[in-house]
Formats: structure tokens, sequence, C-alpha cells
């Protein structure tokens, strides 16, 4: 974020469940962030929006725009609708923050890295590798402390999100990789969804995508149901592997020489808890006496998930002055791109080994 604190203003097209999430931060941190209006073409949604949230709500592109003065706009639409939106954007020299996956296939995929080549600034919202515990994992990955990074196992969350962790994991960028994949079926007991706790014992049939992705000197294992988001009864994985130490969830081993091993965890580090008043927020995640991630949106109560979209909008304005990328289109077009592959291996039973995409130039 900019030193002078202005607040990050941004325009939102979709009104759906994503949506929320950045309503939701910026009603949580109205000093630093401001919705400048809403798109959604359904007269009642635009009504419940305004009501609920006190952000103005336009039918169209071209309204939001003439109306307010935004600094980027999020796309929170479906992948189908999304690159027309994009494109239309783009046509206004509009920065963009489009949610995942930004389009449906590999051929809509390029068609936006045409926008992209013709000076359009199209940034994704992939917020996992920023979440609070990922984000320490990752960090400890790449900082050397495992050695070298030779193998990663990630069951997290579904496709691309998976493959960003993966890619992120293994410090892999547009290497291709031989995949082979299967789909294994098993009963699970429902558990919450979106609209809350379950309110009768049912089963649900769990599908589960495992995959291996091999690219040659590291290998990653992808192994995800989508039931796992929700459930209470099955737990997030994560293994990273190199020659001098390892990540298993919670725990990290390493070796200070090759005499002295070193044993050590990540540590959330939350207020509220017992007789502590402060509040309800995360501070950050230790590991032994170093925070590996401090929350720079403290004392807000917002979720990992939330903390990780806020992460999103900061990165966005720096980008648009002159910094880093987000996350590129590029990055998201490659993990979308194998998280496709991943599924047809799994359906066909061969063996694929992806190609360069015209994005990895």
């Amino acid at each position: 974020m900019s030193d002078n604190g202005d607040r990050i203003r941004f325009g939102i097209v979709g009104s759906g469940w994503r949506s929320e999430f950045f309503l939701r931060i910026a009603r949580a941190l109205p000093d630093r962030f401001e919705v400048t209006g809403l798109v959604t073409r359904n007269p009642e949604t635009a009504r419940a929006i305004e009501a609920e949230w006190n952000v103005r709500a336009s039918p169209d592109i071209d309204a939001l725009l003439d109306a307010s003065t935004p600094e980027f706009v999020v796309v929170s639409v479906p992948r189908d609708v999304a690159p027309a939106i994009i494109a239309q954007l783009a046509e206004r020299r509009m920065p963009v923050l489009t949610e995942t996956p930004p389009a449906p296939d590999v051929a809509a995929l390029e068609r936006l890295h045409e926008l992209v080549l013709g000076g359009a600034t199209i940034q994704v919202a992939e917020q996992y590798h920023l979440s609070p515990l990922l984000r320490a994992q990752l960090g400890v990955a790449a900082s050397g402390r495992l050695g070298t990074v030779s193998s990663a196992l990630v069951a997290q969350c579904h496709d691309y999100h998976g493959v960003s962790v993966l890619r992120r994991a293994l410090g892999i960028g547009f290497e291709d990789a031989v995949i082979t994949a299967s789909l294994f079926e098993s009963p699970l007991v429902q558990g919450p969804d979106r609209d809350g706790d379950p309110r009768e014992e049912s089963h649900v049939t769990a599908r589960q995508l495992s995959a291996r992705l091999d690219f040659g000197d590291r290998l990653g294992v992808y192994d995800f149901a989508d039931e796992q988001y929700f459930s209470w009864i099955r737990a997030n994985r994560i293994l990273i592997r190199g020659d001098r130490g390892e990540i298993n969830n919670l725990d990290l081993a390493y070796l200070d020489d090759f005499r002295t091993p070193v044993f050590t965890e990540f540590r959330r580090v939350a207020t509220g808890e017992g007789g502590n008043l402060e509040g309800m927020f995360l501070r950050g995640i230790l590991v032994g006496s170093s925070w590996e991630y401090v929350n720079e949106f403290a004392p807000a109560r917002l979720n990992d998930d939330e903390i990780a979209i806020a992460s999103c909008l900061v990165r966005m304005r720096d980008h648009i002055a002159g910094g880093p990328a987000l996350y590129s289109l590029a990055e998201a077009s490659q993990d979308h791109y194998l998280g496709i592959l991943m599924h047809r291996v799994a359906e066909t039973g061969d063996t694929i080994r992806s190609a360069r995409q015209a994005w990895a130039d």
C-alpha cells in the first residue's frame, strides 16, 4: 500500500458469493479499502446490494466507470463470462483483477494473453499462496532452510489452486511436466456447505483426484476432493521435502549441520482465547522464535481467506504503481492449463506431457 495511507479504491463486476468477500473486507477495513461501485444486471439484487453494503449498484461497466473512478476493477463472475468483461474493461484501459480461473479453456486464455501483449493490465486474484499458514510454509520452503526442494504433496485446494501451491512449493515456473492421474470415489458424511451446518445426516460421494506432475528433477503430487473444503473430518495436508529438511503439515525438521537436526513447528498466534480481551484476530505465524508471517490487517476480524484476498488488493495497487506482479495472467493460465490436463488424464488413463504455451514466453 502507498505510504500516504489513502484508501485502495476498486469496483466490482458480479454479485455472487465470491463478490461478498471483497465487500466484507472493505467494510472491515474502511480506512484501507473502498468499493466505488458494483455491477449487477438484476434490479432486485442491485437494491439488496445497496441496502446491505451501502455500495452503488450499476447495470453495466460503462455506468460503473462513468459514475466513479476506481483504480482497478475486480471481475468476479463465472469463467465463461469473464473473458468478455475483461476485454471490455481493457478497452476502457481499466486495470483488471479477475477471479480464478480467468477463462474456461486454453483458447480463451490465449485470447486474454493477446490483450496483455496489447498493453492491458490483467492480474488474477489467486489467494491461496497468500493465506497466512501457506504463506509461512512456502516462505520457509523458498528460504533455503530445506535445502534443494525436490518434491511436494498438496491436499489443500482444487485444480488450479492446488497447482499454484505446488508450483510455488517446488520453485517451478513454466517447465513441462509428465502427468499421470486417477479418480477414486468414496462415501463421506455430508459436512457444512456455503449455506451453513448440515441439517441432517446424509452421505455424499467424494471424488478424489490424485495426480503426479513429474518435472524431471522435481515431483509434485496433487490429492484432493472438493468435499474436503468444508468437511470437519478431511484435513488439509502439505508435505514439502528438500535434501536438508521437510515441512510436514505444521512440523518443520531441518539440519543445522549434518550432525544436528532441528525440530520445530508452525504455530498460529491469535487473540481472544482464554482471558485475552484484545478481540478476535490473527497476529501471525511463528516458527520457533521467528515470525514467518505477520498479519498486516490486524486487528480487523478477518478469516484467513479474507486476509489473503486483502493481500491481493494491496498487491494489485502496488503492481499498478510499477511493482511486481501479484499473480500474472500467465501464471494463472499455466496453473489452469495443468489442472485441465490432470482431469483429462484421470478420465482417459493416459499419460500426458504438457507443452509450452504462448503465455510462457
